[in-house]
């Protein structure tokens, strides 16, 4: 069922579907100790500004090597909240970014950071065959760890586009070498989403093994499910949904998982000729990004995927 009014609120002409939170306790999640407040995963999509699905229209792939490019300063800007948090953060790094902006990628490791995939060509995985999904992921996987020098083993999808009929990446991920996966939205939009999986980190079990799975943040608003992840829902939601996903989270002692992409803190960057409702979409609420990942941080403690992964996760569980 649509989500209403508030939805259209945020979002003109766009409607969500949201699902009912049915609080099931998914088998295979060992919940971790509830008298302790749990660290939430803080991560960074690394991807340009003209590389985004909304843009394909405007933006051909053979065009990324003509436009300036913009990731230093935000990037930056994202680094330093982190350090000055406390925090660390997990960075899917496209391979392109890492043959491009090699100091980037290395200033992410050095800054105690985790470096994991976001592919190699922004591709979404729906659109690939399998043999196209692996060489992408394979040759990511070489750029990133040649240039930071250190192992990659996690991956999120562009888009979260592992969707239904897509569950053959999961094997791929887990014969090349990958130990966990982030791009499984339980919720509904165009595009993307699955909401009958569940909320909380779990495990996947394949043919090939299993596969650690960290959705992204929801919470729900009147028993609907709905997303309180980051990226867009961060500059179109009340600030208020996304503190509350993670308040209560953290009461149930399970981590949740936050993203964001270093263009939503680039209110200056190029703007490209769009239909009205992505131009909404897409532009809206730059300029507040920097200051709601900002009050996040300050109230909720964040750190790595990798980190935390047996821990959370258990290759037992």
């Amino acid at each position: 069922m649509p989500l209403g009014r508030a939805d259209s609120a945020f979002l003109p002409g766009f409607h969500w579907i949201a699902y009912p939170n049915t609080a099931q306790v998914d088998s295979t999640y060992a919940m971790p100790d509830q008298t302790r407040r749990p660290t939430h995963f803080f991560t960074v999509d690394v991807e340009e500004y003209f590389q985004v699905r909304a843009l394909e229209t405007a933006v051909d792939r053979s065009a990324w090597e003509t436009l300036p490019r913009r990731l230093d300063r935000p990037m930056h800007i994202l680094l330093d909240q982190l350090e000055a948090a406390g925090a660390r953060g997990t960075f899917f790094t496209l391979g392109w970014v890492a043959d491009r902006n090699p100091d980037i990628v290395r200033r992410i490791v050095k800054g105690g950071h985790e470096l994991a995939s976001h592919g190699y060509w922004h591709r979404r995985v729906a659109d690939m065959t399998p043999a196209e999904f692996r060489e992408d992921l394979r040759t990511s996987k070489v750029a990133l760890e040649n240039c930071g020098g250190v192992s990659v083993i996690g991956f999120r999808a562009p888009n979260f586009s592992i969707v239904e009929g897509c569950d053959w990446a999961f094997d791929i991920l887990l014969e090349e070498g990958f130990q966990y996966d982030s791009s499984v939205f339980p919720i509904w939009r165009p595009g993307y989403g699955n909401p009958s999986a569940p909320r909380a980190p779990h495990r996947i079990t394949r043919p090939a093994g299993t596969l650690a799975e960290f959705p992204l943040a929801t919470t729900t608003v009147l028993g609907l499910r709905v997303p309180a992840a980051g990226g867009g829902y961060l500059r179109q939601f009340p600030f208020a949904l996304i503190h509350r996903a993670f308040a209560e989270a953290s009461a149930r002692g399970v981590p949740a998982t936050f993203y964001v992409h270093p263009w939503e803190l680039d209110a200056e960057q190029p703007r490209f000729d769009v239909p009205l409702l992505t131009r909404v979409r897409h532009y809206r609420g730059l300029a507040a990004t920097e200051g709601r990942i900002a009050r996040l941080l300050r109230d909720f403690p964040f750190g790595t995927i990798a980190s935390s992964l047996n821990d959370v996760v258990p290759a037992s569980a």
